[in-house]
């Protein structure tokens, strides 16, 4: 087994820190997601929201492994979030679900609120692998070194949606003491408004959320927008 641990300090705000963290696919640093999607979201009795998502990407083997290890070079990943509007946290859980006798991959992330307007990230990662034959330790070791490897484009395609938050002069989101997670977001593609996918069997008969659900203007055609625009007609 080989674990990881890091910290990083954002100097943005709770609320916009965990918003960019639900918006961060797909972008120009994670080509290896090919799809992101919520199977299931709901509110709990306390308020906070808990949130499932199933999530497709694509690895590169190295060139030491077997062949035939594995019969495809992707794998598919749940999360499973709660965001805690009242504590300013949002935990955050990730594993594969295949290819676990190769290796299993547990990731955990917090953000959480600090003092002077700050958001602390946490992030644990354990790998395990139980595929044997001489190979155990090389494959965990592989495993937190290609982490650790895709940490910093990670952390680049994050600062990413940040900024565009920031140019698009978007609000963040509504986490009302009444439980409700309200957003809007501007659908990169074609810049138009749309209800983000989290918002899912939101119940616009309720005056209370549709009254939290403000008209944003379109973000502008210039600097970092314009840039990510362009790759995802391209890309």
């Amino acid at each position: 087994m080989r674990l990881f641990s890091q910290s990083f300090l954002y100097d943005d705000p709770w609320s916009i820190v965990s918003l960019a963290f639900f918006l961060r696919y797909p972008n120009p640093y994670a080509s290896h997601v090919i799809s992101c999607d919520v199977i299931s979201r709901s509110t709990t009795a306390s308020g906070t929201l808990s949130t499932t998502r199933l999530i497709l990407k694509r690895g590169a083997l190295p060139k030491w492994a077997p062949k035939g290890i594995m019969s495809r070079a992707e794998s598919w990943v749940i999360e499973e979030s709660e965001v805690d509007p009242f504590g300013r946290v949002v935990r955050c859980e990730t594993k594969n679900l295949d290819h676990v006798k190769v290796m299993q991959v547990e990731e955990s992330t917090e953000l959480r609120e600090v003092e002077n307007g700050k958001t602390l990230q946490t992030t644990h990662a354990r790998f395990v692998s139980r595929f044997g034959w001489g190979l155990t330790k090389r494959i965990e070791s592989h495993g937190l070194n290609k982490f650790k490897a895709n940490i910093q484009r990670s952390r680049e395609g994050f600062a990413l949606v940040l900024q565009l938050l920031r140019e698009s002069h978007l609000q963040p989101f509504a986490l009302g003491a009444d439980g409700h997670f309200v957003g809007s977001f501007h659908k990169m593609k074609d810049s138009s408004s749309y209800t983000e996918p989290w918002l899912k069997g939101y119940d616009k008969s309720n005056p209370r959320q549709t009254d939290a659900s403000p008209s944003y203007p379109r973000p502008s055609d210039s600097g970092t927008w314009s840039s990510v625009k362009t790759w995802l007609r391209w890309g």
